[in-house]
């Protein structure tokens, strides 16, 4: 039971899955403490052993299946995942990403060569994997991409420019988002895959320096006339692109809400143990009505969040999550992240704004969630259409 005092739902509680909680927590505190993940956040990028040690506890491709290399399991495990990297403070591992988000076009789209020839190597740690959509004139708005890979004898030319690439320093398996006919809008957009080692053309750029989240490496991606064989084209179509891409954008955002949930959590665990701990006017800053007041508001919606979260991955097991109520997911968890961790730093006063204290760090990294998987306010379109 956490800070919130929620049960968790039957379909998490199940002894296997409490059991694996337990193991996915050890894991980090023996390979991410504290002073790794300051190495790293240092350094703007996760060691990349973290990946092959990953790899062999087991945590690479949870939801995968075991005929591909992966767990086997299902999408609580990625769930589970997500939150000890939130209750642990791993900053920047994008393994939810290499999981949850680019493992699943291949498994859902992918032909059957195109599986048993990356997932396994995924699920090793051999291939670490990124996705390429946003460009300097393209975020939300994914028909606006401009990269293109156009079909040349039983090769794609792949050129143009991607921008704030998670994992882009490390990822050598790339899903590029790309125009392969120009003249379709949407319907011409395509899913090509580029394993990088010994590509020619393909150049990485800046790891971008970032308001939050300094150990993730967050890059730009160059692309001239970068050649890889027609078979790298996600499925057998060409065109699918925009298709898969909002057939798999619902776990994106749920994951987005998941994390939100789980850093809001976490911010209240901290801020609760901080005001019983410092003192005021000969007093527990906890004594006072105000934090009483501020406590009691955020637990309350922190509850509510909760709740909500929760009935959304029951929805998204049953293969029943529809786009509106992810997207209701991603902007109301995220801005309420943004809300509750700000008032939890102000309880921590002058320390609440010095980086050692990990909600100074919780305040900075979770500016982004408002922003990336689709900024809120193209969520908000995406629910008022169905209003």
């Amino acid at each position: 039971m956490s800070v919130l005092n929620v049960e968790r739902p039957d379909f998490l509680a199940e002894e296997d899955l409490r059991m694996f909680e337990d193991s996915v927590g050890k894991f980090f505190e023996q390979t991410a403490p504290p002073e790794v993940v300051d190495k790293w956040r240092e350094n703007h990028v996760v060691d990349r052993e973290m990946w092959t040690k990953a790899g062999e506890a087991g945590l690479l491709g949870l939801s995968t299946p075991e005929q591909y290399g992966g767990a086997g399991g299902d999408y609580r495990h990625e769930v589970i995942l997500m939150e000890q990297l939130g209750h642990k403070a791993v900053d920047g591992f994008g393994i939810s990403l290499h999981n949850a988000i680019v493992m699943p076009y291949i498994l859902h789209y992918g032909t059957e060569e195109q599986k048993r020839r990356w997932l396994p190597k995924m699920c090793t740690g051999e291939l670490v994997s990124a996705i390429a959509m946003t460009e300097p004139g393209a975020g939300s708005d994914l028909q606006g991409v401009k990269t293109t890979a156009l079909k040349s004898g039983n090769q794609y030319v792949i050129n143009g420019s991607k921008t704030f690439i998670t994992n882009g320093q490390t990822a050598n398996l790339i899903c590029i988002v790309a125009k392969t006919d120009k003249s379709q809008g949407a319907k011409g957009i395509s899913l090509v895959f580029l394993e990088t080692d010994g590509a020619e053309g393909f150049e990485r750029g800046r790891n971008l320096n970032k308001l939050g989240q300094p150990a993730q490496d967050t890059s730009e991606l160059f692309f001239n006339d970068v050649k890889v064989p027609t078979e790298n084209l996600l499925g057998i179509e060409e065109g699918q692109g925009f298709y898969q891409l909002m057939g798999q954008l619902p776990q994106e955002r749920l994951n987005i809400a998941v994390q939100a949930i789980t850093a809001i959590e976490r911010a209240l665990k901290l801020t609760i143990d901080y005001v019983k701990d410092r003192k005021a006017f000969g007093r527990a800053i906890a004594d006072f009505q105000n934090t009483q007041f501020v406590l009691a508001e955020c637990k309350t919606e922190a509850t509510v969040g909760r709740v909500f979260v929760d009935h959304c991955i029951k929805v998204h097991l049953e293969g029943k999550l529809d786009a509106a109520t992810a997207s209701m997911a991603k902007y109301w968890l995220t801005d309420l992240e943004g809300k509750i961790v700000d008032r939890c730093l102000q309880l921590f006063g002058g320390y609440g704004f010095m980086d050692e204290f990990p909600i100074s760090r919780l305040y900075r990294d979770g500016r982004i969630q408002r922003i990336y998987g689709g900024t809120n306010e193209i969520m908000k379109l995406l629910i008022a259409r169905t209003l």
